[in-house]
């Protein structure tokens, strides 16, 4: 069943036009896999994030992170902040399942590359979280190393949103939140370049909760005349793929932009809620090996890079609110559970539209 997001509510978000499936698999190679743990206490799972089709240890990708604050748990950033590469899929799970996530990732690497460490190096890990522990017993440690294999190899171009993979048991803005993806495409000297963004959206108070600049969190707040309304404890891992030919330093500064759509819908960034982002460009591929001649990369100007700051901040807006209206009600560990925001929608007969 096709997934109603939130330009199906006829809402726009932003100047730029998207790409062909507005999500971040419209950045040519790049695919999406889930794995999802729905039963009772256990509301967890596993998202992966595939760079390119080829093997990402031989051929790494220029990429940066970029903490906008860090209370979180993320692995392999120190060095991939140091060196400006990505080699290996991306994966997004649970806080306590970040060790799994890891391990898993590792073996799976090492299974495709048998030279890791033996004629060549180790290998970066790159694995992202958030705490879901209100919809999942986290302690339990639900996810386990055939979840992340499987979510690697189930990768494809169509991404489910909402209450799926590692977005099953978070929460945004006090309602059932998740995965979320949108995309923006634009021209620099007649050549189209695509930017694409896929959240874990698990932060915010109703309240703050804006679209398009509309207080509709606070409308639902004093509809439902409820108290359950929670100090904000989560997190929000962001990853912005592009085609764009960028140093690591670029890729840095248009990553950065990514807090301009955490702000749009209404994030403050608070104290508890660790907000990390992940990038990467396809355009350049990094030899593992070293070549015979020097690696050039090429670079867009640095007065272009005002369309990509836009695009970011516009994408990961969308994303952010395509994770909150795809998700679906969840019932979780000791009962807990946290509305739907299409089911209020529809309960308050309000509507989005402009």
């Amino acid at each position: 069943m096709t997934q109603k997001r939130i330009r199906d509510f006829g809402v726009k978000i932003g100047k730029i036009e998207t790409g062909a499936f507005n999500s971040i698999t419209d950045v040519e190679g790049v695919t999406v896999g889930h794995v999802t743990l729905s039963e009772g206490n256990m509301q967890t799972g596993v998202t992966s994030i595939i760079p390119h089709d080829g093997n990402t240890f031989m051929d790494k990708l220029i990429a940066s992170s970029h903490v906008i604050n860090g209370f979180g748990k993320t692995m392999g950033t120190i060095q991939m902040k140091e060196l400006g590469v990505l080699e290996t899929p991306i994966i997004l799970t649970n806080t306590l399942s970040i060790g799994t996530a890891a391990d898993a990732l590792i073996q799976y690497m090492l299974d495709k590359n048998p030279e890791i460490g033996q004629i060549t190096g180790t290998v970066n890990p790159i694995v992202g979280e958030c705490n879901d522990m209100f919809l999942n017993d986290v302690r339990a440690q639900f996810v386990k190393r055939d979840h992340v294999v499987k979510a690697i190899e189930n990768a494809g171009k169509e991404v489910k949103e909402g209450s799926v993979g590692a977005g099953t048991g978070m929460l945004c803005y006090s309602l059932k939140g998740g995965i979320g993806t949108s995309s923006r495409c634009f021209s620099i000297d007649n050549e189209t370049f695509t930017i694409g963004v896929l959240v874990l959206s698990n932060f915010g108070i109703l309240s703050d909760l804006l679209i398009n600049g509309r207080a509709i969190g606070q409308e639902l707040k004093e509809a439902l005349l409820k108290s359950w309304e929670e100090k904000d404890k989560g997190s929000v891992m962001i990853i912005v793929a592009t085609d764009l030919p960028v140093s690591e330093r670029q890729l840095n500064r248009i990553i950065k932009r990514s807090v301009t759509g955490l702000s749009r819908t209404g994030s403050i960034i608070t104290h508890g809620s660790g907000e990390v982002v992940i990038g990467f460009s396809t355009a350049t591929k990094i030899p593992h090996n070293k070549p015979n001649q020097i690696t050039m990369i090429p670079t867009i100007h640095e007065e272009d890079m005002d369309l990509a700051f836009r695009a970011v901040g516009e994408a990961v807006e969308e994303a952010v609110l395509n994770s909150i209206v795809t998700a679906t009600h969840v019932k979780g560990r000791d009962g807990n559970e946290r509305p739907a925001f299409k089911d209020l929608l529809e309960e308050f007969d309000i509507q989005l539209s402009e």
